[in-house]
């Protein structure tokens, strides 16, 4: 299917080598459209980007990837929007650095909707997936569409509670909108795709790159109204997307955790320099003045643990990590029968085991 000669252009601008965002939107505000910046001479565009830049603009090498993205064009649930379209995110208009071009699979129509963004570790506990899951449903119910970026633990359980509710879900990859990453979110990918969304701003073929990520950051909480930090380690990069967040005018909110938790330092953090704390949806759409969800999802215990020695483990447990040898002298068990019980207990989801020989109970 041959592409429309409007998109051509802002694909052609686009999609030569060498010429970044900033660069586009520089030529944008000179000539007001792709169409006249093509048009320009190599020395009239000198004058707003660099000298090599315009060579490649006027060389047009671009054959291939326009090629690319009219056979991906072909199936109708893939666009391309442009800075021009009225469809374009509105809410990605008001940060300094609107892309281009975004490469949307799904439903477009969920990039223009109120929407939250949702992050926290790859390595979450069972709690953090726990916690993302019920928030994100529970937003979703309120209307809000999750945003987030589609990466292990956090982000893909608050994707699936996205999904769960009535508003969904939309990822923004830090790859191609043809490319999955990390593969292991694969199923999710596709799910989104069908019943959410799926955009990039990167060409279609754009491996996962380290400088990528950062760039996907911003525009995960730009089309929010708001980013809610599930767990963080205090060098995460989930903190980038809140310090993002903030400096584009988003409120940021964290949600609590274990002051023994390596996992609750980047969120206590953020708390400590403004931070709304929040233990339910609810205090969420209190801050941003929208109608509350009904009853308040934060996580309820889990259905009690059968027989006295489970219970005994579980109060002896508390609310805070514990190892091995603690637990046993606060429920004066051998270790036999300490581990049979932890098994059994883990097995039936009442408890996590964690990095370094910690147990923690899990609560939905």
């Amino acid at each position: 299917m041959p592409l429309e000669a409007d998109l051509t252009a802002w694909l052609k601008l686009s999609l030569t080598p060498g010429v970044s965002g900033e660069a586009v939107r520089r030529l944008l505000h000179a000539y007001g459209d792709p169409e006249r910046a093509l048009a320009a001479t190599r020395s009239e565009l000198a004058r707003h980007v660099s000298d090599a830049v315009a060579a490649a603009l006027k060389q047009g090498n671009v054959g291939d990837a326009l090629d690319a993205v009219a056979r991906w064009l072909e199936d109708p649930a893939n666009q391309v929007l442009t800075l021009a379209d009225a469809a374009y995110p509105p809410q990605l208009l008001q940060i300094p650095d609107p892309p281009p071009l975004l490469y949307v699979k799904g439903r477009a129509e969920l990039l223009a909707r109120p929407a939250l963004a949702v992050v926290g570790s790859r390595n979450a506990t069972a709690q953090g997936i726990a916690n993302a899951a019920a928030f994100a449903t529970a937003l979703s119910d309120a209307g809000l569409t999750v945003v987030s970026g589609l990466a292990l633990g956090v982000d893909a359980a608050a994707h699936r509670g996205g999904l769960a509710g009535k508003a969904s879900s939309v990822a923004v990859l830090g790859t191609g909108a043809d490319i999955i990453y990390p593969a292991r979110n694969r199923a999710l990918a596709h799910e989104l795709a069908a019943n959410g969304a799926l955009v990039s701003e990167f060409a279609l073929g754009s491996g996962a790159r380290p400088d990528h990520f950062p760039r996907r950051n911003r525009l995960i909480s730009g089309l929010a109204l708001g980013c809610l930090v599930v767990e963080a380690a205090a060098d995460s990069g989930s903190l980038i997307t809140a310090r993002l967040a903030i400096e584009q005018g988003r409120e940021v909110f964290a949600i609590p955790g274990s002051i023994h938790s390596p996992l609750a330092k980047g969120c206590h953090a953020l708390i400590k320099q403004g931070a709304k704390l929040v233990e339910s949806a609810n205090d969420i759409l209190e801050e941003l003045r929208l109608p509350h969800a009904g009853a308040a999802p934060a996580p309820a215990a889990a259905p009690e643990a059968t027989g006295s020695g489970a219970r005994l483990v579980l109060d002896a447990l508390g609310h805070d990590p514990c190892d091995l040898d603690t637990l046993a002298a606060r429920c004066s068990l051998g270790a036999g029968e300490l581990g049979a019980l932890l098994t059994q207990l883990e097995l039936d989801g009442h408890i996590a085991a964690l990095p370094g020989g910690l147990y923690q109970r899990v609560f939905r």
